[in-house]
């Protein structure tokens, strides 16, 4: 499925012109706070008309300025999840659930009440109600009831904003899995590199209301210019790879990929399991001998393919490793003193322990880890 938007409009002073097409399962809007991220898809719920422009889900037109075309937000078939939850206080978690299923007639309805349940994980929670749930399970209750709405796009606007770290962790393997196993598009809307980077398929980045860059998670990921300041620390390669097997003696995982073999912290997840993983420009350190006597355990032989100023003292390198991209931040000294260069052969130095929690996405854990 795919999702095209093509709109233009004002709001007093802050002006939006914004194109672009996705046919990614989790488009990421992602930019700094007054970029224009919430208006964006607040226009594309219906809740905000723009001024000109197109938008369409699935080739089905939701606005036509144009042609005059404006889907009302309670004929669009999409389903919203906010910051805060807005679950129903008075009711439990079962009713707030069914109460999704009331807006979609009984004939285009999809959703199934009990895969719903089982997919994110809510069946103990069932009859309780809101305030005795953790902000993690109330986020995971109001995405069930927006899926059993049998939407056509999910539209997320900042989900995880309110949790903590734990809480985080917590929902971020179920928002995986609705990625993954359901068919339904969903557009998410953040200003974390961290999330974008394990969540995303594609990524559509904005900057005062307008595109700055668009399209893959991989290609977009490494262009460091573009991220906001206070995030820049956090960008670098993203990579997909798979759990090939677990080094119980030193507890480590063996993750393979296109640059080769990566070692991590052990992870909970079966052999075979696919593991996204990011690796930060400012966690590669830059060899051009194999090195030897070294404790980091990560070590990927590639070519320089890219130098580009990395602003104040620092260069960034991009480095080929075998079809994979990996990014290197280093001194501007440190790449005289090496002679590094174009087409130069080097070796990207990883050490384990910079694969934290945040840094892996390996979906829900094994309920018993062995």
């Amino acid at each position: 499925m795919s999702v095209l938007v093509d709109i233009g409009h004002r709001l007093g002073d802050f002006a939006i012109d914004i194109r672009f097409e996705s046919a990614g399962r989790l488009t990421a809007l992602f930019g700094p706070s007054g970029s224009g991220k919430t208006t964006l898809i607040n226009m594309i719920a219906g809740l905000i008309r723009p001024d000109k422009g197109r938008i369409a889900v699935d080739g089905r037109v939701l606005v036509d300025a144009d042609a005059g075309i404006f889907v009302p937000k309670h004929r669009r078939r999409i389903g919203m999840v906010f910051q805060d939850a807005r679950l129903f206080p008075h009711m439990s978690v079962a009713s707030n659930l069914r109460y999704g299923r009331w807006f979609t007639p009984a004939a285009e309805r999809y959703a199934d009440m009990d895969a719903v349940v089982d997919l994110l994980g809510i069946a103990p929670l069932l009859d309780r109600r809101p305030a005795k749930l953790s902000g993690g399970e109330r986020q995971r209750v109001a995405i069930g009831r927006a899926l059993l709405a049998s939407p056509r796009l999910l539209l997320m606007d900042e989900p995880l904003a309110s949790l903590d770290d734990a809480r985080k962790a917590e929902i971020l393997p179920y928002i995986e899995r609705l990625r993954d196993e359901t068919k339904i598009p969903i557009v998410y809307v953040s200003h974390s590199v961290a999330e974008v980077a394990r969540l995303a398929s594609d990524v559509v980045m904005l900057a005062q209301g307008k595109v700055v860059a668009s399209g893959s998670i991989e290609a977009v990921m490494q262009r460091l210019d573009l991220l906001p300041a206070e995030e820049r620390g956090e960008g670098g390669a993203v990579l997909d790879t798979k759990v090939l097997r677990h080094d119980e003696a030193f507890g480590m995982t063996v993750l393979g990929s296109a640059a080769g073999e990566i070692r991590v912290p052990r992870l909970a997840v079966a052999a075979g399991a696919p593991v996204r993983i990011r690796i930060r420009a400012r966690d590669v350190m830059i060899a051009t001998e194999e090195p030897t006597g070294l404790s980091a355990l990560n070590i990927l032989p590639g070519t320089i393919v890219a130098i580009r100023p990395g602003g104040g003292p620092t260069v960034e390198l991009g480095i080929d490793c075998n079809g994979a991209t990996v990014l290197a931040r280093i001194t501007e000294q440190s790449r005289q003193a090496l002679k590094l260069r174009l087409g130069g052969k080097v070796f990207a130095v990883v050490k384990t322990v910079s694969f934290d929690r945040a840094n892996t996405g390996a979906g829900l854990p094994l309920e018993v880890d062995g």
